[in-house]
């Protein structure tokens, strides 16, 4: 395995400064205020998805093909709450790991500046996604307790370069299914406008998180290194346990042994995963964050 130094090389790490001086650039020209820019007072239109249908855990499946319109559609729903908790939960981690990166910065800096610009996104999405869940009718659906509690201990103690790939697999992977989203006429205006949001300002986020992990991994030691790839192997097999909460299948009428066990040996489902990865493992690849071991555990997750 080579280290991060042999694969990209110093020379190929950009100025911290000017990269959060374009970012800020950015996020000038296109942040958006979701109380204002969504009509939130609109009915949802029926017979619209609330998520689209190739994106649901069951899509393919045999139980998926016994159901009903109205099943496939009240799951997709469900789904697409349990998308919104998990994104609450996830941003505000962010928020955290933001924060502690930051702490000893220089605060007037460009990359300071711009992590605070990110926390105020962050925000924003948070109460969207917390807004939409209150239109939907739907419940919350946060993360197990243990995930919960480890996580405490993850966003406390966690190197620079574990936190960025946390913050990068969640992005990455629904910034995908998001792009798909937004487009597609099938969905909901509301669930398009919300995703349409999360996807312009999430991108910078993804573009500061890629330069940051790519400076911090160039400059890690041997022991740092292996405990960054250690806990990336954690990360995935935790991400994809956490990305749907099992509880929708009862709360959608489906028998909720039978159809987690038919989400885990969909076929299609993990390509739905390998693929929204697709981006970030070829990432992680070359910035040298993976080995062996983590590598098998994202394979046996899924995302690989």
């Amino acid at each position: 395995m080579k280290t991060p130094e042999s694969t990209t090389g110093h020379a190929s790490l950009k100025d911290r400064e000017k990269v959060a001086e374009r970012l800020l650039r950015a996020s000038a020209r296109h942040s958006y205020d979701p109380d204002r820019e969504l009509d939130w007072d609109a009915p949802f239109e029926p017979g619209k998805w609330f998520w689209p249908p190739e994106l649901v855990s069951l899509y393919d499946t045999p139980l998926w093909r016994r159901m009903s319109e109205e099943q496939r559609h009240r799951l997709a729903r469900i789904e697409s709450a349990s998308l919104a908790s998990i994104g609450i939960w996830f941003e505000i981690v962010v928020m955290q790991l933001l924060l502690r990166h930051i702490y000893d910065k220089p605060v007037a800096s460009n990359h300071v500046r711009y992590a605070l610009t990110e926390v105020a996104d962050e925000c924003r999405h948070s109460m969207m996604f917390a807004r939409f869940l209150a239109k939907s009718g739907t419940p919350v659906y946060p993360v197990s307790p243990f995930t919960h509690n480890l996580t405490r201990l993850f966003k406390s103690t966690s190197n620079t370069a574990c936190s960025l790939i946390f913050t990068l697999l969640c992005e990455e992977v629904i910034d995908w299914m998001q792009r798909l989203t937004f487009p597609d006429d099938r969905v909901q205006t509301l669930v398009r406008g919300v995703t349409r949001i999360h996807v312009i300002e999430e991108a910078r986020h993804v573009r500061y998180a890629k330069e940051e992990l790519r400076r911090q991994l160039a400059g890690a030691g041997r022991l740092e290194l292996g405990l960054t790839r250690a806990v990336t192997g954690e990360l995935g097999r935790l991400f994809v346990r956490s990305f749907v909460n099992p509880m929708v299948y009862p709360d959608s009428g489906l028998d909720r042994h039978t159809a987690l066990r038919q989400t885990r040996a969909s076929e299609h489902r993990r390509e739905v995963l390998r693929t929204g990865a697709g981006r970030l493992t070829g990432f992680l690849e070359e910035v040298g964050a993976f080995d062996r071991r983590s590598r098998g555990l994202w394979r046996a997750a899924g995302l690989l």
